[in-house]
């Protein structure tokens, strides 16, 4: 009887457990309730949160607006340092760039827009008056 020690890596990983692993999600949970719900894809194909997740495989991850191409590089049972994460998968330059263009336009609309906290009087007189007409 071998132990555990003796045993050769895992060949296959829950996708609820690795995007925990991977950092995707802060808790197991939150994973299987975004597969669940259909935000996670694995070869292009929809899911349950105990699919097993392959070295080669193809993930397809939407967080809000954005959306990960990921392809899985390695496995891990445990949730590790940042650095450590990184290095389970490698995301496509579309994937990177695409994120990174929506981050900036997001910026940019938003740049114009600033809440203070509550509205002055003055403030609420102009609300009422651009509702108004």
């Amino acid at each position: 009887m071998k132990n555990a020690k003796d045993q050769p890596e895992q060949e296959k990983l829950r996708i609820d457990k690795w995007l925990w692993a991977a950092r995707f999600f802060k808790t197991r949970a939150l994973a299987a309730d975004a597969v669940e719900g259909g935000k996670v894809r694995i070869n292009e194909l929809r899911v349950k949160p105990a699919k097993g997740v392959n070295i080669g495989d193809q993930l397809t991850i939407r967080q809000g607006q954005f959306e990960y191409s990921l392809t899985v590089l390695g496995l891990a049972g445990r949730r590790g340092p940042a650095s450590e994460a990184v290095q389970l998968y490698r995301e496509s330059a579309e994937s990177k760039a695409a994120r990174e263009a929506l981050a900036a336009q997001m910026k940019a609309e938003s740049a114009g827009f600033e809440l203070k906290g509550r509205p002055t009087k003055r403030d609420r007189r102009h609300i009422i008056k651009f509702t108004e007409s």
